[in-house]
């Protein structure tokens, strides 16, 4: 037998450590070549490590929570002769000499096809394909993944494939009422004692990026915040009149598509606006591309997808990426590139969005456009009252690169677009 030491790989884009969000194997585990072992979190996004050899782990380094720099040692295998440290095995002649005798080579007889059993079932967890939330939530669940058809890309199995799942089971072990002997009601000393329960959740992976993220974006940049209310009630009737006219199952136009034209056509006259800012450097980016951010909740918390070339997409193109990024995003299979590079973000609650908030700026941009929930209400028009679709624009801008007044200008520009929704199709 070897003994085989994985450091932890260079990740890319200049990672130089990355954070333990949990690991897929424990000491004693036999693995698989390309199984998973552990998922990390860079300062660019989530990643799957797979093993480089197949073999038994001794030992892993560092939990949940703690950085790893790359290089530095993340976990010791004992594998069959000819791996050495450093140097995967021969993978396929391994794999020949096991199917010939029913044991991995290098192991007692007494324990060889226990260990060959082990490592088939490893190489069947490595061709599942899912995100490492899901995989996290059928571990909790106690649900075995293989007996999930996956109804994603390639048979990928999404989270309403896992709910489904979980669904069916409950429903095929709930006994009848019959069958349920009666509870008694707890005692109140006991309900009083479970009032003062706590739950510790460690801050780590995603969520702990979010914090210090955020926290980076308030204490450095000095937000300039911008609410503008915006008539769409003719908007609306140019969105309702598209939607008709789809084809049934194709997914209706929401106001983002509309938002992120207006922004194209409005954003080469405040470039100011649609830019980064190099602190190491001390130096303003101007884009003269505009890669559009889009803002989303996933079950991890929250993403930044980024539609590039905005301003050489279409109404429906635009539609159709921001779609296509944000499920991406939701289900945890993003490229890393596709959450990198915006030069500009868009954020919305939709039915949530409230009357108006104070977006965060999403640090190197220097603006972050916020939509609020389209509402109808009475207000003054050409002296009379009359009933329109109302929403509020909530705006924030780096106040050390962007001037107030630019900043309401362009919004007061975005306004106007969105208002005579026919201006949005010329240049």
């Amino acid at each position: 037998m070897s003994r085989y030491v994985f450091k932890l790989p260079d990740l890319g884009e200049g990672t130089v450590s990355a954070e333990i969000v949990g690991w897929r194997v424990q000491p004693g585990d036999v693995v698989a070549e390309e199984q998973v072992l552990v998922e990390v979190m860079t300062e660019k996004a989530a990643v799957e490590v797979p093993s480089p050899v197949g073999g038994k782990v001794i030992s892993t380094t560092g939990q949940p929570g703690d950085m790893v720099a790359v290089g530095s040692e993340l976990i010791v295998f004992e594998t069959a002769e000819g791996a050495e440290t450093g140097a995967p095995p021969a993978p396929q002649r391994n794999a020949a000499a096991g199917k010939a005798s029913g044991r991995v080579p290098g192991n007692g007889a007494g324990n060889g096809p226990a260990v060959a059993a082990s490592v088939a079932a490893g190489e069947q967890r490595g061709r599942i394909m899912t995100s490492p939330a899901i995989r996290r939530k059928a571990r909790e669940a106690g649900i075995d993944l293989e007996a999930i058809r996956g109804s994603g890309p390639q048979g990928r199995i999404l989270r309403r494939d896992l709910e489904a799942h979980a669904a069916r089971a409950a429903t095929s072990a709930r006994p009848s009422l019959a069958a349920v002997p009666a509870v008694a009601a707890p005692a109140r000393g006991a309900a009083r004692r479970e009032d003062g329960a706590t739950e510790e959740i460690k801050v780590i992976g995603v969520r702990r990026l979010i914090a210090q993220r955020m926290s980076e974006s308030k204490r450095s940049i000095p937000h300039f915040a911008y609410v503008e209310e915006v008539d769409v009630t003719e908007l609306e009737s140019l969105r309702r009149y598209l939607n008709g006219r789809l084809k049934p199952g194709t997914p209706a136009l929401t106001y983002l598509p509309f938002i992120a034209l207006a922004l194209v056509r409005v954003v080469a006259d405040f470039p100011q606006c649609n830019a980064h800012y190099d602190a190491e450097r001390g130096v303003i980016v101007r884009h003269r591309a505009v890669h559009i951010g889009v803002a989303t909740q996933t079950p991890e918390g929250l993403k930044v997808p980024v539609v590039r070339d905005a301003q050489h997409r279409s109404l429906w193109e635009l539609a159709a990426e921001m779609r296509r990024v944000t499920e991406a995003a939701r289900a945890n299979r993003a490229a890393r590139e596709e959450l990198t590079g915006s030069t500009l973000t868009l954020t919305s609650l939709g039915k949530l969005g409230g009357i108006a908030s104070t977006p965060i700026i999403n640090a190197p941009e220097v603006a972050i456009i916020g939509v609020n929930r389209a509402v109808e209400r009475p207000v003054v028009l050409q002296g009379a009252i009359a009933v329109r679709r109302m929403v509020n624009l909530s705006s924030s801008f780096d106040h050390r690169f962007v001037d107030g007044y630019d900043a309401a200008a362009m919004i007061q520009a975005l306004k106007e677009r969105l208002e005579h929704p026919a201006t949005l199709f010329m240049s």
